[in-house]
């Protein structure tokens, strides 16, 4: 059972990158590149939208959001180019794991506009 799950593992890291590199492939629908480059990014991200330390929420992005937004991504590639990316995504995977720098910028900046949202609120709920 734990190899079973450290394979499962190591294939959604390598179709993470075979993600990475189908948004920026033109053989990919434009459909399937945006959904692959989107679920790449929040993968790649080194900051999660929904923080680790939450207690059970932190972990379930990383449980079921990333497996279910690569499935979906997945599927709307062709298979045979899907093939070359996931083999040049293992090629890739040996040098050192991505990190995508622009897609932490997009969580940074979602959290910033959450909380002016929710300063704004509390300041209109307070009446200062």
């Amino acid at each position: 059972m734990r190899n079973r799950i450290k394979a499962w593992a190591a294939a959604l890291k390598r179709d993470t990158l075979a993600l990475y590199l189908a948004a920026r492939d033109r053989r990919v629908p434009l459909g399937a590149k945006i959904i692959a480059g989107a679920v790449a990014a929040y993968a790649i991200s080194p900051i999660d939208l929904i923080p680790d330390f939450i207690p059970v929420l932190g972990y379930l992005d990383d449980l079921i959001i990333v497996p279910v937004g690569i499935y979906v991504a997945v599927r709307l590639i062709p298979a045979d180019v899907l093939e070359d990316l996931r083999q040049e995504a293992a090629e890739r995977f040996a040098s050192g794991k991505p990190v995508s720098r622009v897609a932490a910028a997009i969580v940074v900046l979602i959290w910033i506009l959450v909380a002016v949202a929710l300063l704004i609120s509390l300041r209109e709920l307070f009446d200062l």
